[in-house]
Formats: C-alpha cells, sequence, structure tokens
C-alpha cells in the first residue's frame, strides 16, 4: 500500500489548467498499475484517511472542490455524455473520428470533455464499481456535505449537486420528446402507439416532478410518487418507439432512424439513472454506478466500429433477407431443377464468351488505364445485366446470394429437422455450384472458340496475337498470383450482393415504386399503364440491376484504380478467365498443347473457380450468421452434421436426387417469390 497521496501538491489557487491536470494526475495515482482493483479502491481509502485527519488539509481540499465545482459545467456529462452532439448517424461518425485524431485539453470547463480525460481506462469502471459502501459514504460527505431528502442552498455542493442532476433530467427529457416529435420516427409508429400520444404527456409529468421536488424535497413522498409517474411514461413512450422497427423491418431500414431510436433507448435509461440518483435510498451506490457507467460510455463511444456495428446491424439483417429471397432461385433439389440449371448457366456462358470478344477488341483500342478499365466495366456490367434479363446464370454470383438463403433455415434451428434441412440445402448448393460453372465454362470456350474461326476466315487473325496470347496464359498461370487476385474477385462478388441489398433497401425505404407509378411528371409522360409497367419492372430487378452493374464496374475499374496506387491487384473470373484461355490457345494453335504455360493455365481456371465461389460464400455465410443470431455452438452442431452427411453419403453432394427429399418436418418446396421481392437472375 503507498505511503504518500497526490494531496502534496494540492492547490487550489492553481489555474484552472493546473487544477484540472492535479485531477487527472490524482485519479492516474488510484489507477495505478491497472492490475489490482483492490489496491484502487485501498488508494482512495488512503486519500480520504489523509483528508480527514488533518483539518488543514480537509480546509485546502474544501477550497480547492469548491473551486472545482464553481468553474465546471457538470450538466453537459450528465446529460449529454454518450450521446452525438446532432441526433445522426454521420455526425456521430465525424464525431468519433475526430476524437481519435485530435488530442483533448484540460482547459475546459465542460465535464463532459474533462471526464474522458479523468476516467481514460477500462479499469477505471472496474475500480469505481468495487468501491464498497462504507468508502462511498466516506467520499459523499466529502464532496456533499448535506442530507439527501433535505432541500439544500444552490451554492452549497449538495446543491450543487441536486441542481446539476434537475438540468440534466431536463435536458434528457427534452431530447426524448423532441426525438418522438420527429416527423421520420412519428410517421413510422403503430396507429396504436400514436393514439396514445405518449411524448405528449412526458413534459407535464416532469414538470410535475420538478415542483414536487422544489417544493417538497427529493426524496419526499410527493416526488416519489411524481418520479415513479414520469418512469412509467418513459417506458410508454420506449414501446411506442419500438414500433418504429417493425415498420422498418416492412419498407425498409434507414441507418439514420436506427441511429436515433438507439440514442432514444439510451437517453431513457440515463433519465431512470439520474432519478436513482436524486431518489435513491443509497444515493452515493447510485452514483458510483452512474460515473462508472458514464466512463464505460465513454470508451464505447471512441469505437467507429462499434457505432458502425451497432447501427447497421438491423441493415444488415435486411441484406441478407433480402439476399436469402433471391437465392432460392440458384438452389437445385432435384434432377430436373439441375439440368434447368445446366441449361440457364450453359446460356450464360454463352453471353461470356461474347464478352471476352469485346473485351480484346477494346484491348486493341489502346486506352488509358481508367478508360480501358472503363470500358471493361461496361462491357462486364451490359454482360451481366444481360444474363440476368434473359432469366440465365452466371455461376460466381451464386454464392454471397445462397448463402442467407441456406442460413434463413436456421431462423428456428430448435425445430425438428432443421439441422438437417440445412444439409440438405448444404448438398443442393454445392451440386448448383458445379452445374453453373459446368455450364458456364462447357459454352464459353464453344462461344469463343467459334468467335476466333470466324475471324481467322474473315479477317485471316485470330482474336488476339500470340504476344498476346502468351501474356493471358501467364496471367492466368496457377504459378503466378492467380490465387490472390481470385480471393480478391470473390470479395468484390460478396460486395455485390451488398451493394445490391443496399440499393434495393434504399429503393424499398423511400417508396420509390409508387412514385414511378402515380408521379404525375411520370405518368404525363409515360402514361398511366406504361408508368406502372416500368415500376413493377424496376421493383422486380432493381436488386438485380445493381448488383451486376456494381459487379461489372469494380471488375473493370477497382484493378485500374489499384495500379493508380502502385497496387498490383486483378481481378480473375472463373469464366472469363476460361474464354481468355480459349482465346489463347486458338491464337497459338495447335502447339500450344506442347506447351506447359496452357497447362498451368487451364489449371488456373480450375483453381479460380472454387476460390471465387468460396470467398464470396464464405463472407457472406459469416453475414447470414450474424444476422440470424446463430451461437458458436449451433455453429460447431452444424458442422459435425456436415462432417456426418459427407462420411454417410458423399454422392448426395455431386449428383441430384429424382425428386426433392421430403420429411414429415420438411418445409414445402421454395414458392416463387413475390413480385419485385429480390433480383432474378444474373
Amino acid at each position: 500500500m503507498p505511503t504518500s497521496t497526490p494531496l502534496d501538491t494540492l492547490d487550489p489557487d492553481a489555474p484552472l489548467a493546473l487544477r484540472h491536470l492535479w485531477l487527472i494526475a490524482a485519479l492516474r495515482w488510484v489507477r495505478g498499475e491497472e492490475a489490482d482493483v483492490q489496491a484502487s479502491v485501498g488508494r482512495v481509502r488512503l486519500f480520504l484517511d489523509t483528508v480527514q485527519a488533518d483539518p488543514a488539509m480537509q480546509a485546502r481540499w474544501r477550497l480547492w472542490w469548491g473551486r472545482f465545482i464553481a468553474t465546471v459545467d457538470l450538466t453537459p456529462l450528465l446529460a449529454d455524455h454518450g450521446f452525438a452532439p446532432r441526433t445522426a448517424f454521420l455526425s456521430e461518425f465525424g464525431n468519433r473520428l475526430r476524437k481519435k485524431v485530435l488530442p483533448g485539453t484540460p482547459e475546459t470547463t465542460d465535464m463532459a470533455e474533462l471526464f474522458d480525460l479523468l476516467l481514460s481506462a477500462r479499469f477505471d469502471v472496474r475500480w469505481l464499481k468495487a468501491l464498497d459502501s462504507d468508502t462511498l459514504k466516506r467520499l459523499r460527505s466529502l464532496l456533499i456535505a448535506a442530507p439527501a431528502d433535505e432541500a439544500p442552498a444552490a451554492d452549497s455542493p449538495a446543491g450543487f449537486w441536486q441542481t446539476a442532476l434537475m438540468d440534466a433530467l431536463i435536458f434528457c427529457v427534452s431530447q426524448i420528446s423532441a426525438t418522438g416529435f420527429a416527423s421520420e420516427i412519428r410517421i413510422r409508429m403503430s396507429p396504436e402507439a400514436q393514439a396514445q400520444r405518449p411524448f405528449h404527456e412526458l413534459p407535464a409529468d416532469f414538470e410535475a416532478l420538478r415542483r414536487a421536488v422544489n417544493g417538497h424535497g427529493a426524496r419526499s413522498p410527493e416526488a416519489l410518487a411524481a418520479a415513479d409517474v414520469l418512469r412509467h411514461q418513459l417506458d410508454a413512450c420506449r414501446h411506442a418507439a419500438y414500433t418504429v422497427y417493425s415498420h422498418l423491418e416492412e419498407h425498409g431500414v434507414s441507418v439514420g432512424i436506427v441511429f436515433r431510436l438507439r440514442q432514444l433507448r439510451e437517453r431513457i435509461v440515463r433519465v431512470k439513472e439520474l432519478l436513482d440518483c436524486l431518489q435513491s435510498e443509497q444515493p452515493e451506490r447510485a452514483t458510483a454506478a452512474l460515473l462508472a457507467d458514464l466512463a464505460q460510455v465513454g470508451l464505447d463511444n471512441r469505437s467507429v466500429r462499434s457505432l458502425i456495428a451497432s447501427s447497421s446491424q438491423l441493415t444488415a439483417a435486411k441484406v441478407a433477407e433480402r439476399s436469402a429471397e433471391s437465392g432460392e432461385h440458384y438452389i437445385t433439389r432435384n434432377a430436373t431443377e439441375y439440368r434447368e440449371m445446366l441449361r440457364k448457366a450453359a446460356g450464360g456462358g454463352a453471353i461470356v464468351g461474347v464478352t471476352v470478344w469485346v473485351k480484346f477488341l477494346m484491348a486493341g483500342l489502346g486506352l488509358t488505364a481508367f478508360w480501358g478499365g472503363f470500358a471493361n466495366g461496361v462491357n462486364y456490367a451490359t454482360s451481366f445485366v444481360v444474363i440476368m434479363l434473359l432469366h440465365l446464370t452466371l455461376a460466381t454470383k451464386q454464392p454471397a446470394v445462397t448463402a442467407p438463403a441456406m442460413v434463413a433455415k436456421l431462423r428456428d434451428i430448435k425445430a425438428p429437422g432443421a439441422v438437417r434441412r440445412f444439409v440438405d440445402e448444404v448438398a443442393n448448393l454445392f451440386r448448383s455450384q458445379i452445374a453453373s460453372i459446368v455450364g458456364n465454362i462447357g459454352l464459353v470456350i464453344p462461344v469463343v472458340v467459334l468467335f476466333s474461326l470466324v475471324m481467322q476466315l474473315t479477317t485471316g487473325g485470330a482474336m488476339i496475337d500470340e504476344h498476346k496470347a502468351h501474356q493471358v496464359l501467364k496471367d492466368i498461370s496457377l504459378l503466378g498470383p492467380l490465387v490472390l487476385f481470385a480471393a480478391f474477385t470473390g470479395v468484390l462478388l460478396f460486395a455485390s450482393s451488398i451493394i445490391a441489398g443496399w440499393v434495393e433497401n434504399w429503393y424499398v425505404f423511400h417508396n420509390l415504386d409508387s412514385a414511378m407509378q402515380h408521379n404525375p411528371r411520370f405518368t404525363a409522360v409515360l402514361g398511366r399503364e406504361r408508368a406502372a409497367r416500368w415500376a413493377a419492372f424496376m421493383r422486380r430487378n432493381i436488386s438485380g440491376l445493381a448488383a451486376n452493374i456494381s459487379l461489372g464496374f469494380m471488375l473493370g475499374l477497382v484493378p485500374a484504380f489499384m495500379t493508380f496506387f502502385g497496387i498490383g491487384l486483378d481481378v480473375r473470373h472463373v469464366t472469363l478467365s476460361a474464354g481468355q484461355v480459349a482465346a489463347a490457345a486458338m491464337a497459338l494453335g495447335w502447339d500450344v498443347f506442347r506447351e506447359s504455360g496452357f497447362w498451368w493455365a487451364v489449371a488456373g481456371v480450375l483453381a479460380i473457380g472454387p476460390i471465387n465461389l468460396g470467398v464470396s460464400f464464405y463472407l457472406a455465410f459469416r453475414l447470414a450468421l450474424q444476422a440470424q443470431n446463430i451461437s458458436e455452438v449451433n455453429r460447431l452442431l452444424i458442422r459435425a452434421a456436415i462432417k456426418r452427411r459427407i462420411r454417410a453419403a458423399p454422392l448426395s453432394f455431386l449428383i441430384p436426387p429424382r425428386t426433392a427429399r421430403r420429411g414429415e418436418d420438411d418445409e414445402p418446396p421454395a414458392a416463387a417469390p413475390a413480385a419485385g421481392s429480390t433480383q432474378a437472375h444474373g
């Protein structure tokens, strides 16, 4: 136990900044090495013993403390610490970035700013919660020398504390009312919640509490009864605000609205904590709990990652849900659906064969890196959109939407057969992926070969020259950085599904299909019937258009941007790569089969497909698991069930059954999605 305290350097006459620096140093002394909570509690007791044992020291401390509470504003700490300065996601994002980059100063009268410097470690939360009742009472007598149930003078320490609590309550209640009255929140509440008008009564209930506290004391029967009414009204406000989530689930999610709802909930919790500090039979215990909570909130609110995660969780869940609906199109469950997948994938491969031809045509234009990437993006996006509109299939587009569809089977994992149905979906998906890759590659190669033959017969030259052909084989060779490039392409495939889900959510949230159908400007130009058809088309295909256009431009432009920053990161898409290898082989003639570079390129194509699919599927699967809140225990159960299926029926992952497996606990076959629910194909 240390024998000296920071009281030796206590100077009531020091300037503001130096007084605050002394307090920071004193709390650092209490914190110690951050290894033993009880040692920190012991240092607090030593501090109290030193002050109370020496009347001169006690007088000096009283003078210092009096000047401290006279110069700092405690209300921002109690009312606003941990909340965004403006109730908007982007403003809070910028605020947290500012706090990370710019240092704070102790020369401030805002206790909320000073508080982050005083209690800056997570260990502070632990020792605050470890303070025993006797130590807390001694601290209270040292800082607030007046009974809690009396009406103290406003300029006394007790009066200062009660005034700060009441001011903080006023600010919090006002913010809660303002949020409840905000149009974006109010119009999304359920009709029942709006009819109850909970936010209308809140200011009046608080005013009744304020009058009771001023007239009879904080712990008088009148004040306690008024506080109970206020708590009941706060709960009514919280329940009314929760009905907004139902509207968001149905009509699209806004990160800004979710952020405001979280702020509202946390402010209601803060009001209840302030009431406990004001009226608790053990106010010192309630105050210590509040300070520990404020310290924890201050630490948590420095994290940009936690802000994004907490505010976007509902959006991520919605994106996963929309992807799950779309993913049902890509899972085959019987031989008939398997053959249909082969047919659609073959059609998609044929379209990509044309895309490869156009890509090499544009390569001969000699465009700069950016414009070449942009031209490739237009080429890819056009190809992918055509595949979608013709209801064909591009293999690598599957995993990002099929993973959420599979995890959707686990919404009720405790239901009979839930895990078995999920393992069935794993086998169905694996077969579907094989069918789509085989179909894509099986036709992209003949189409490229056909184009090359036609060009050789009509122009006398192949699709590409020999130098370019050797470069293509080198780029797609398994001996190069192909694995990294294929994995990066898988990330882009996953990103396109996220963009698609976000765009569809934005489209639904702003009710754009209704606007397109009924807005006078649209109907005046298109006519009502055509406007209705366009609205229905966009509602059905907005997700697919966003996914395919974004993927096309990412495949085209991302390598160009990476080159600009000196990062040699390229993309490798299995179907496009297969078509390019075929074009190179046609340019080099029959002798290419004797070159090792050709066979390494073939091996590269065989590796690209699983890597594209695996990375994209893994990322989407992780997102879907988080959206469905699947625990680690259940994840282990799922992995064990998949291993058992592999040992018991390995061919089920390769050969489709004649009919879909059905059982008494099976779900019925997936119905066709509602019109416009998700992207169609591609």
